[in-house]
């Protein structure tokens, strides 16, 4: 029987030592993130002025996979139509689905099948056919069988015309300059092969014709909550780690790529379940290895919105999917880890995100169990578990209200009287409650990863649309 008196004294001194790390980790993010935002703050001034064409804008293609999307894909295409870029093309793939995406499409854009050569320079399941819109020359759709997300992407790249392409999904609420914004890091630095894009939380801002015209807070607490979450975990995280060329995650919601940097590497991976993860991971690998300049860049304004789950069951299948996604990742990309010359991605970020995010929910949630099961059993006294909750939930209440402060001071999204006041509520539910059940829910998705189990998909939702509509996008077909 082991020593008591020794390994209870080790095992606190292990779940402290974590909930240390992880929280100052994210506090010296957050503090990197400083010389970012102050960027921010010294050109914002110039973009109060119209935004005029330079005339260096690399065209781009942007890829919009759609499975089952008949309810939203004619307002998400038209939005995308409308995006202020002076050179750009529209691949929407119709990944096998099952309603009528492909005849809404049809219908609305004057579709026609177009003998088009295809060079299949990524492997996908078959094309059934390309159209192409009568009305709108820069809108394509390719019709094929499913293959999941990432087939469907690698579809669209093999269509792609442009050196650069846009993923985004079909549910995606873009701004009017997000495409701009985002490719901004490609002329400011040449290297660049990636640039990610900052994502906001939708639910309950008003949404016409697939623009959003109005931000809000949410009605669901548990949407609440998240937006404290990804401003803490996601935007500023990010932020922190973009100065250092060391961002991992790329969200698949939005980020813009260059293409030949994606098919060198293989494409997206049609059997990974993150498949936006393991690709920005790869290439993060595959270039340090070959010891090739280049750069994965993010860019902090939110130029992208999104609808996050209002339910417990479609939350908890969504954090499960993603911790599994992120194991896999990882597992798959470890040749990064310490590679001699894998500089601050391998020797930093890598190693924070293996042992916090990819480990983290076990040693969360055994922490707690351990920590609270002693205290009751007077393993430990009150004075020990106190300092250990400090730790736990104390760091954690500061780092959610730094990352308001920071949103504050910086992007200022939520302006109207008594936002910042909900979501300082949203703060405390976070840290107590909140944060616990989402460490189970993922250290679940670990153990399906482990043990090869399967993961229901939640209930989607886009986002209502608001009732006033906007005109369609001018037509672009030339008069006979």
């Amino acid at each position: 029987m082991p020593d008591l008196s020794v390994a209870v004294p080790a095992l606190q001194w292990i779940f402290l030592g974590y909930f240390i790390g992880v929280n100052g980790g994210y506090l010296l993010l957050d503090f990197l993130c400083l010389a970012p935002i102050r960027r921010h703050l010294e050109t914002r001034a110039h973009d109060m002025l119209p935004r005029p064409v330079s005339g260096y804008e690399p065209p781009v293609s942007i890829v919009v996979p759609a499975y089952n999307e008949q309810a939203a894909i004619v307002d998400s295409v038209r939005a995308l139509l409308q995006l202020e870029y002076p050179d750009y093309e529209v691949i929407v793939v119709n990944d096998g689905s099952r309603d009528g995406t492909l005849a809404m499409l049809q219908q609305e854009f004057e579709l026609a099948l177009f003998p088009e050569a295809y060079w299949r320079r990524l492997r996908v399941q078959i094309v059934h056919g390309i159209y192409r819109s009568a009305a709108h020359p820069r809108l394509r759709v390719i019709d094929k069988v499913r293959g999941g997300k990432a087939d469907a992407l690698n579809a669209g790249i093999n269509a792609a015309r442009y050196p650069l392409f846009c993923a985004v999904d079909a549910g995606s609420i873009l701004q009017r300059d997000s495409l701009q914004r985002a490719v901004q890091p490609f002329l400011d630095d040449p290297r660049t092969i990636v640039s990610g894009g900052a994502v906001r939380i939708a639910n309950g801002c008003a949404v016409t014709d697939g623009f959003l015209t109005a931000v809000a807070l949410p009605r669901s607490p548990l949407a609440l909550v998240q937006i404290v979450e990804y401003l803490r975990a996601f935007l500023f995280g990010q932020l922190g780690w973009s100065p250092l060329n060391a961002v991992l995650i790329v969200s698949g919601a939005f980020g813009v790529f260059r293409k030949e940097a994606v098919v060198t590497a293989g494409g997206y991976r049609a059997d990974a379940a993150a498949e936006d993860t393991e690709l920005v991971l790869r290439l993060h690998r595959l270039n340090r290895a070959a010891g090739t300049p280049y750069r994965i860049a993010f860019v902090p304004e939110p130029v992208c919105w999104r609808q996050a789950p209002e339910s417990l069951r479609a939350l908890k299948s969504q954090r499960m999917r993603r911790q599994r996604g992120l194991a896999e990742a990882l597992s798959e990309n470890l040749g990064l880890l310490f590679h001699p010359r894998g500089g601050a991605p391998a020797w930093l970020a890598l190693p924070f995100m293996t042992l916090f995010e990819w480990g983290g929910p076990a040693l969360e949630v055994l922490g707690y169990a351990f920590m609270s099961a002693a205290w009751a059993l007077g393993l430990i006294s009150l004075q020990a578990f106190v300092a250990f909750m400090v730790v736990a939930v104390g760091f954690g209440i500061l780092l959610s209200v730094g990352a308001l402060l920071l949103e504050e001071i910086s992007f200022h999204v939520y302006r109207r009287r008594g936002q910042i006041t909900r979501l300082l509520f949203a703060v405390l539910v976070e840290n107590f409650g909140y944060r616990q059940l989402v460490a189970v829910w993922r250290l679940g998705g670990l153990l399906r990863w482990l043990f090869g189990g399967k993961i229901t998909a939640g209930e989607r939702k886009r986002p209502a649309q608001s009732q006033a509509r906007s005109s369609p996008p001018p037509s672009n077909r030339k008069k006979q």
